[in-house]
């Protein structure tokens, strides 16, 4: 079994087409399909059925297709790793966060990487905590800033807390009394600015109300961090977010919840069975330096505080 037939089983897998498939590799055809009939020989089964012109998986191909896209994941980074060795003069980090890190702290911290290092390749990759941890199971990231706690306990995954944060509510500044703080139920019954399906901030808010006793009312939902906060501003109805996220919006004001209010914690999650790359290692040691020295100074945004004590991982 070698690297290359891998690769060409993902591209017809992926593409569901010989011919684009052997484009996508730039080799001819014939030498794509040899490729895979080489495959399927080595492992004693069809990986993918022909039926009618429709290429499609087999009950093989679709158990390979997982782990030939690891396995392939896995060889680039191992490849990385080895061009690393020159003194982190080239090499790539993968990283995933969640859409209000990357709208706060990340920039800066990403900043002074690139500056420390800047052979190095960055490649951001922006989504909800459970999307994060499916693409760093698949290989196709290396580390991860995630929302604690996971919505299962995944035993592949070393995690390591590195922030908390408030989460407020958020409402037009015009719009704000007052008051040090809302409660929970004060939020019945009032029009509401909800993120899509996913996201961690959904289901924290969902979960506070219905333990209040009561289902929020909807105004708009759907929405990524930055239109849902340009809803607020709109006056469409309030919404939970992060404190860090309001930083640099003066349209917009946010209201912390009555104690004991609603927290998250940040961590910084890779594979527990993959080494790092050295790449991703310099990127953590850089990360924790900003977050510790920030949080010394003074200047990390409101609501939010260094996790006490670091772990070592």
């Amino acid at each position: 079994m070698q690297l290359q037939q891998l690769a060409s089983f993902v591209a017809v897998a992926e593409t569901a087409h010989f011919t684009h498939a052997a484009e996508r590799m730039r080799v001819a055809q014939p030498s794509l399909s040899k490729q895979i009939k080489a495959l399927e020989t080595e492992l004693g089964a069809p990986l993918f059925s022909r039926a009618r012109g429709n290429v499609t998986l087999t009950p093989a191909g679709e158990a390979l297709l997982p782990l030939a896209r690891r396995m392939l994941a896995d060889a680039d980074t191992a490849r990385r790793e080895v061009a690393e060795l020159a003194g982190l003069r080239r090499g790539r980090v993968r990283l995933g966060a969640t859409p209000s890190l990357c709208a706060g702290l990340l920039a800066e911290a990403l900043a002074r990487f690139h500056a420390d290092y800047p052979g190095i390749d960055l490649l951001v990759e922006e989504s909800g905590s459970r999307d994060l941890v499916k693409d760093l199971a698949r290989g196709r990231l290396d580390l991860a800033l995630i929302i604690l706690p996971l919505q299962s306990n995944d035993p592949s995954l070393v995690t390591q807390e590195i922030l908390r944060e408030n989460l407020v509510v958020a409402s037009p500044t015009e719009a704000r009394g007052r008051r040090p703080y809302v409660r929970i139920e004060e939020l019945r019954g009032r029009p509401m600015v909800m993120f899509r399906r996913g996201y961690d901030l959904r289901e924290a808010t969902l979960n506070a109300c219905r333990q209040a006793g009561f289902e929020p009312r909807f105004a708009v939902e759907g929405g990524e961090m930055d239109a849902v906060l340009r809803f607020v501003e709109a006056g469409l109805g309030v919404a939970v977010v992060p404190s860090m996220v309001l930083d640099g919006r003066p349209g917009l004001a946010g209201t912390p919840l009555a104690p004991p209010g609603l927290r998250r914690a940040i961590a910084l999650a890779r594979r527990k069975d993959v080494e790092p790359t050295r790449a991703a290692h310099a990127f953590r040691a850089t990360l924790l330096s900003y977050l510790s020295e920030a949080a010394e100074e003074g200047s990390l945004p409101q609501g939010v505080e260094l996790a006490r004590p670091p772990a070592d991982a």
